[in-house]
């Protein structure tokens, strides 16, 4: 198949792995209950492999991500889908609850950050047009496991118990992970000829970290994330608080679910158009004010528009971050500077969920919430502004290519 073909074949895989990843890692939120009244596990003991999985998936992400980078995406993919089957197995025969905990928090997360960073790096190599559109369309995959695997996991654990219905979606991971992760090739750009000689010695990731642009592009995603964490986990009960019935309330992450795939492929669609820095500035600046917009609202139709308006603007400036990251920094090691990027993020998506409770708790009101998720976002925008791109000069060392005549 054509290199031009082939890249599609990139994008699919991605997002089907992503989705499968992300639903397997996210079905333990439909387990809690059952898990906790079938072992006698608190809710709250249960939920902690939750939160050890996001810390997992932050620090592993730029762990995998280097690794890629030294051995190429595939072999590091392969062995996140086969470590996150196996680890769902082995989750769900825990006897006790420090082992449930170590296990699924440990090892789902990491096997999850062994999918997120490599093949975002992967797939920003195999194009040089419709970058954007592409990483935003794998992000989209991802963003489709709520709706499908949750579901599933539902599904499954209504007729099972959630140790046979956990061990299913490790059979099913398995099954579809592993072909699918056998389909990643080395991105064509990576076998370019060598610089020539004369070319100044390229910038080493070692110094690349420490750049502004790196350690930017790492402030602007965490506190975007921290803008968006704490609305996404607090707003069904802020619904349920202003008088909305919890069914009706949990549909709000529906809308907000749906309008987020197809923010993903807009803003991937604008960044192409526009680049990728100016929309993702304005998105910021627009995200801010969104979840602004939450603080003034009461009844579900106003609710619901909210959603939709914030959920396009949150998921589709996500997959900007990486599309930047391969405007500014050679292929070479792509996977350690989205890796270091997404942990970021994840360590601020962590950020959301206690400070809204403590908010919540000391106020007795969700306003002071968003009001700190807008002062967040704007601080993510003003961040923004300050990156810069490489000097010509900077970016013949970075790259490696021959020096000006």
């Amino acid at each position: 198949m054509e290199t031009s073909s082939y890249r599609w074949v990139i994008v699919a895989a991605g997002g089907l792995l992503g989705c499968m990843a992300i639903g397997a890692m996210f079905s333990l939120p439909v387990f809690l209950v059952p898990i906790s009244k079938d072992t006698g596990w608190s809710v709250t003991g249960v939920s902690t492999a939750m939160t050890i999985g996001f810390l997992a998936l932050a620090f592993g992400s730029i762990v995998w991500g280097n690794l890629s980078d030294r051995f190429g995406a595939r072999p590091v993919v392969l062995f996140g889908s086969v470590l996150l089957a196996a680890s769902l197995g082995l989750a769900s025969q825990a006897t006790s609850l420090i082992q449930f905990q170590l296990v699924f928090g440990l090892f789902v997360g990491a096997a999850t950050a062994a999918i997120f960073a490599p093949m975002m790096a992967c797939v920003t190599g195999w194009f040089e047009t419709h970058r954007s559109l592409a990483v935003s369309l794998v992000s989209a995959g991802m963003g489709m496991a709520p709706m499908t695997m949750s579901p599933l996991a539902a599904w499954l654990v209504s007729g099972n118990d959630w140790r046979t219905s956990m061990q299913i979606i490790a059979a099913l991971a398995a099954a579809v992970m592993i072909p699918t992760a056998l389909l990643i090739r080395r991105a064509p750009a990576l076998d370019q000829a060598p610089a020539p000689d004369g070319a100044q010695p390229p910038m080493s990731v070692r110094q690349a970290v420490r750049t502004p642009q790196f350690i930017i592009l790492l402030l602007t995603n965490f506190f975007c994330c921290a803008t968006h964490s704490g609305p996404i986990f607090h707003t069904v009960g802020y619904a349920v608080s202003c008088g909305i019935p919890l069914i009706a309330a949990v549909t709000i992450y529906s809308v907000e679910g749906l309008a987020g795939l197809g923010g993903r492929v807009a803003f991937g669609f604008l960044g192409d158009r526009f680049g990728a820095k100016r929309v993702l500035v304005l998105g910021l600046l627009a995200q801010a004010f969104g979840a602004l917009a939450y603080a003034f609202v009461r009844d579900l139709g106003a609710f619901y528009a909210v959603a939709a308006l914030f959920g396009f603007i949150y998921a589709g400036v996500m997959p900007l971050y990486a599309v930047l990251a391969r405007e500014n920094f050679p292929l070479r090691m792509m996977g350690t500077i989205i890796g270091g990027t997404a942990m970021a993020g994840s360590l601020g998506m962590a950020t959301g969920p206690l400070a809204g409770g403590l908010l919540y708790d000391h106020f007795a009101s969700y306003t002071w919430l968003y009001f700190g998720a807008w002062g967040l976002g704007l601080g993510a925008f003003l961040i923004s502004l300050t990156f810069k791109p490489f000097a010509k000069e900077q970016r013949q060392r970075i790259f490696g290519e021959a020096s000006a005549a």
